[in-house]
Parts: C-alpha cells; sequence; structure tokens
C-alpha cells in the first residue's frame, strides 16, 4: 500500500513555506519602493545615503490582520494637531476592530479633508497610531498605516502593519506631522513594520 498521508503533509508544509517565503519577498520588495521613495522625493528628509539608516521588525505575516470596520458616517470635521503646531483638517471614517495575536484592539480610521478634493487620494484612508513599542523600538511621535476605502469588502479590511511607516518628524523637524488621537494609542506591542531611525535626528 502506498504512504500517501505522509506526501500529502509534505507537499502541504512546502506550500506553506512557499506561501510564507512569497509574502516576504512582497513586504521586502515593498520596502525597496518606500526606501527609494526617499530618493525621488522632493520635500525628502533623507538623502540616498541615509536610508541605510531605515530600520525595519523582519516581515511577519501574523501582523497581517483582517479587521471590521464600523462606518462613522455622522461624524464631523476636527483639526487634528501636528508637532509643527498647525492643524489639519480630517474626519473620522470608521472604527477598526481586530486582533492582535488573540487581543482585541481597535484604531479609529480617518480621512484627510484636503486630500479627499485630490482625485488620486480620494479614496485614501489614514490610520496614525502608537503602540506599546513607542518610545524604545519604534519612533514615540507613532506610525502611520494608509488604507483605501477600494479595499473595503463587505465591512472587512486588512491591516498589514509590516507596512507601517514613520512620519518624517522622525527624521528632522520642519514638519507638519498628524500626532495619533488618544482614541489611537494602543497598550500592546506592534511589533512590525518600521522601528526607530539608526541615525541621529536632523535639527
Amino acid at each position: 500500500m502506498k504512504r500517501i498521508i505522509p506526501s500529502l503533509l509534505i507537499i502541504s508544509t512546502l506550500s506553506a513555506c512557499t506561501q510564507a517565503q512569497s509574502y516576504n519577498d512582497s513586504i521586502l520588495e515593498h520596502r525597496a519602493k518606500y526606501k527609494q521613495e526617499f530618493v525621488t522625493e522632493d520635500h525628502s528628509p533623507l538623502k540616498a545615503e541615509d536610508t541605510a539608516y531605515l530600520r525595519f521588525f523582519a516581515p511577519d505575516e501574523s501582523y497581517r490582520i483582517t479587521a471590521t470596520l464600523e462606518l462613522t458616517p455622522d461624524e464631523e470635521p476636527f483639526e487634528l494637531p501636528t508637532y509643527s503646531g498647525v492643524t489639519k483638517t480630517y474626519r473620522k471614517y470608521g472604527i477598526l476592530t481586530f486582533k492582535v495575536h488573540d487581543t482585541t484592539a481597535q484604531l479609529s480610521v480617518y480621512q484627510s479633508q484636503k486630500l479627499i478634493k485630490q482625485k488620486e487620494y480620494a479614496d485614501h484612508l489614514f490610520v496614525p497610531f502608537t503602540d506599546g513599542t513607542s518610545y524604545t523600538e519604534t519612533y514615540g511621535g507613532g506610525r502611520y498605516l494608509d488604507l483605501s476605502q477600494r479595499d473595503v469588502n463587505n465591512g472587512k479590511i486588512v491591516l498589514d502593519f509590516n507596512k507601517c511607516y514613520n512620519p518624517y518628524c522622525a527624521y528632522a523637524d520642519g514638519y507638519s506631522c498628524p500626532i495619533p488621537p488618544t482614541e489611537n494609542r494602543l497598550s500592546i506591542p506592534i511589533k512590525a513594520g518600521e522601528k526607530l531611525f539608526g541615525k541621529a535626528h536632523e535639527e
């Protein structure tokens, strides 16, 4: 009699490994493009040689999480403070509920009232947050995650914290980076995405 079950287990294991590797590669590719944008962006706080000091947690697919999105259509626009002292107008678009390693968490997602007037960013959604790694492993001023209304499917949306990034204020002064609201300050650690910049802050 042929030993079919072990063969199936081997195939299943190889498939899982291949999928994990493919995901890791996609995150590494995403980060390569992210670094390149600092070189091509006109108002970038970093020079090409500075990108060597950008640091990240290792890709971890457990931080690619499906969240439930509760829309908040009755929310009025409000002024969100930034680290430069100016404010930017946002509206709370909804509330994201998800689990991080069996711990339930929530984050509010916002919509820039300026960007929605631009065709390119009309669907853009913005999640600024701090977490249990802030000030120790990641930038104390918080990190950002970009989403799109087009990614919402039956009230669900994928949050990939491996793609969360630092605001420009993590690298230099003189930028108007939104401060994460109190409701978006998580106590749990999000050990994914960008870490503290590995070079002294530019004044």
